[in-house]
C-alpha cells in the first residue's frame, strides 16, 4: 500500500507541475505520444460502452467483460455512453489507436480491430492503476509488428490453463506473437491423428523425469487455445522441430530415425528415406489445419549434434549418390528445401533458427537470430534481405538467471537482468553496426523461455515476470520514449496485478521476497562453458 501511495503522489505531482508529463502515465508499454490535460474522468458512474462501428464488436464486448470481471459497472449500450469505440480512417496502421479522456467521455478510436483492442488495453490499465482516470489524449502505435514470447512445452508440460493465463497477460501488455515449441527430444506435445503414437508414446517423459506420465495437447484443446488467443489479437506460431531434436518422435516411429550420437541419441529424422517426407508432410498438414496464422516454424537448428550418423546411414548414402552430394551438409540443405516447399504448399511462410542461413534457404523464409555470440548472423540475415526476428540468448533467453543472487539457471559470460532486457535492441545496433536500412528487415523481437530448468508453473512465472514486461515495452515503445527508472516505477502496478493473480514473480524491489523455486529435480546452475545445447 505504501508503494501505491508513492506512485499516486508522484503521478499527482507531475500532473500538477507539468514535469515529466510524457513519462508519468501508469501504462506498460509506454505510449508513443501522451498529451495530458487538467482534470479527471469520474468513474463512479461506471463505463457504459457504445460500439460505434460494427467491425469493433468483438473488441467492445471483450472490454466490457474485463471491466465487469474487475467489479466495474459496465454494459454495452446503443445509446449515449461514457466509453465510445469508434472508427477513424485517418489513423494509420492496423495496431495504432487514439485514446481520448475528458471529464465526461472516453473515446477509443482506430482504423482496424487490433488498434481498437490495444486502445482498450491502455484504457484498462488506466482503470486498474488510477483512482481517478486522468484527462489525456494518447496517440499510439508499435515500434515493431512482431512482439513475441516463446514457450517450450516439450521439455516440461504445463497445460491449458497455464497457457491461457500467459495469453491473457501477453494481451494486457500488447504482445501479439505466441511461439509455441511443441516438440523436442524430451517430449512430443501435440496430437496427430494419422500418427497417434507421436503423442501417446512421444508424450511420455520430461526433461527432469523420463518416466513421467504421458502429457500432450489434444487437437480440440489446441483449437480452443488458438481461438482464445485470436480473440486477444495474439497469433500462435507452432514449432515442429526438424530435422534435429527428433528423439521423442523417433521413439514413437523409429522407422523414420536418422540417428544421433553420444548424449543425443536418435536425434534426427532420416533425410534419405522418401517415406520420411511423406510422414513429415502429413504431420505438417494436420498442424497447419490447427493454426490459421500465416507462419509455421520448423526449427532447423543444431542438426550438427546428430548429423555424423548420416555419414554411415545407407539411405543417406544412397541419397548422396543419387544427388551427387559429397557432404552430409548438402543432405541437410536438401531436406530443408523440401520442407520449405511443403510449408509453402500448405500456404504458410516458414520460420527457422539462424542456422538456416548456412543453407542459403529461400528468401521467403523468416529467420530468428538467437546466437548472441554470433552477431554476424544478424547482419548476414539483414544484408541478405531476410525478414528477421531478434531473440538472442543475451538478453532475451528467460531460462538465463536474472539476478546475481540466483543459483539456478543458465549463464554465459553473465546473465539476463531486467535492465538489459529493457535496453535491447538499440545498444546492439550500435555495437555491431546495424544501419537503418538493415533495420527495415527486422519484424520485431521476442523472449524465449526454454524449459529444461523451468519444471513447473511457479518456476516459469518466476523466470518470466517482470522481464516480459520489459520485453513488451522494448518491442512497442520507441527509443526516445524509454526511461528505465520510470519503467521501474510503473512496474509497481504490474507487481500488484501479479499479486492479485497469484503469480510467483521475481520481485526486483525485494529479491528475498519470493524464494527461487528450484525444486528437487534441478540441482545446479547450468553454465554455457559446459554445453552449447540451446533448446
Amino acid at each position: 500500500m505504501n508503494h501505491l501511495r508513492t506512485i499516486t503522489f508522484i503521478f499527482a505531482l507531475a500532473m500538477s507541475l507539468g514535469v515529466m508529463a510524457s513519462k508519468t502515465l501508469p501504462v506498460i508499454p509506454y505510449p508513443q505520444h501522451v498529451e495530458e490535460k487538467k482534470g479527471c474522468f469520474d468513474a463512479r458512474n461506471g463505463f457504459d460502452i457504445k460500439i460505434a462501428d460494427a467491425r469493433f464488436e468483438s473488441e467492445g464486448r471483450f472490454l466490457n467483460e474485463k471491466l465487469q470481471a474487475a467489479g466495474r459497472q459496465s454494459e454495452i449500450t446503443s445509446s449515449e455512453a461514457a466509453v465510445v469505440i469508434s472508427y477513424d480512417a485517418g489513423i494509420t496502421g492496423d495496431e495504432a489507436y487514439r485514446l481520448t479522456v475528458d471529464n465526461k467521455n472516453i473515446e477509443i478510436a482506430a482504423s482496424a480491430p487490433s488498434g481498437a483492442f490495444y486502445g482498450a488495453q491502455t484504457f484498462l490499465q488506466l482503470v486498474d492503476n488510477c483512482e481517478e482516470i486522468p484527462c489525456v489524449t494518447v496517440t499510439d502505435s508499435p515500434r515493431y509488428s512482431w512482439r513475441g514470447f516463446m514457450r517450450d512445452d516439450a521439455r516440461h508440460f504445463t497445460g491449458v490453463e497455464s497457457v491461457k493465463r500467459f495469453i491473457d497477460l501477453m494481451a494486457y501488455y500488447k504482445l501479439n506473437r505466441f511461439h509455441w515449441h511443441l516438440t523436442d527430444g524430451q517430449g512430443w506435445r501435440i496430437e496427430i491423428n494419422k500418427y497417434p503414437r507421436l503423442a501417446t508414446v512421444g508424450g511420455i517423459g520430461s526433461h527432469s523425469d523420463p518416466d513421467s506420465p504421458c502429457a500432450y495437447y489434444t487437437q480440440d484443446e489446441i483449437k480452443d487455445i488458438v481461438a482464445y488467443a485470436l480473440r486477444r489479437h495474439i497469433m500462435i506460431i507452432p514449432e515442429i522441430d526438424m530435422p534435429g531434436h527428433a528423439t521423442a518422435a523417433n521413439r514413437a516411429y523409429p522407422e523414420y530415425n536418422g540417428g544421433g550420437e553420444g548424449i543425443f541419441p536418435d536425434f534426427t529424422f532420416n533425410p534419405g528415406k522418401e517415406e520420411t517426407y511423406t510422414y513429415l508432410s502429413d504431420i505438417l498438414g494436420e498442424v497447419a489445419g490447427l493454426f490459421p496464422g500465416p507462419y509455421m516454424h520448423i526449427g532447423g537448428d543444431e542438426v550438427a549434434y546428430g548429423i555424423n550418423a548420416w555419414k554411415v546411414d545407407p539411405y543417406v548414402l544412397d541419397l548422396m549418390k543419387r544427388e551427387g552430394f559429397d557432404d552430409v551438409k548438402q543432405c541437410e540443405r536438401y531436406f530443408m528445401n523440401r520442407m520449405i516447399a511443403e510449408v509453402a504448399h500448405l500456404g504458410k511462410t516458414l520460420i527457422g533458427w539462424d542456422e538456416l542461413l548456412d543453407l542459403d534457404v529461400d528468401r521467403s523464409t523468416n529467420i530468428m537470430w538467437w546466437r548472441h555470440d554470433k552477431p554476424q548472423y544478424l547482419t548476414r540475415s539483414l544484408n541478405a534481405g531476410y525478414t528477421t526476428v531478434m531473440c538472442p540468448r543475451k538478453p532475451l533467453y528467460f531460462d538465463f538467471v536474472q539476478h546475481d543472487t540466483h543459483s539456478v539457471g543458465r549463464i554465459w559470460d553473465g546473465f539476463c537482468p531486467l535492465e538489459d532486457v529493457y535496453a535491447f535492441p538499440d545498444p546492439w545496433f550500435e555495437k555491431i553496426g546495424v544501419s537503418d536500412e538493415m533495420q527495415s528487415h527486422i519484424s520485431g523481437m521476442q523472449a524465449n523461455a526454454w524449459s529444461e530448468l523451468l519444471h513447473n508453473s511457479d518456476r516459469l512465472d518466476f523466470m518470466t515476470w517482470p522481464r516480459l514486461c520489459a520485453l513488451a515495452e522494448s518491442a512497442w515503445t520507441i527509443r526516445d520514449n524509454k526511461n528505465y527508472d520510470d519503467f521501474r516505477l510503473r512496474l509497481e502496478d504490474a507487481y500488484r496485478l501479479f499479486d492479485n493473480l497469484g503469480i510467483y514473480y521475481f520481485d526486483h524491489r525485494n529479491p528475498e521476497r519470493h524464494a527461487e523455486p528450484a525444486g528437487p529435480v534441478i540441482k545446479k546452475k547450468i553454465r554455457e562453458s559446459e554445453t552449447e545445447y540451446k533448446d
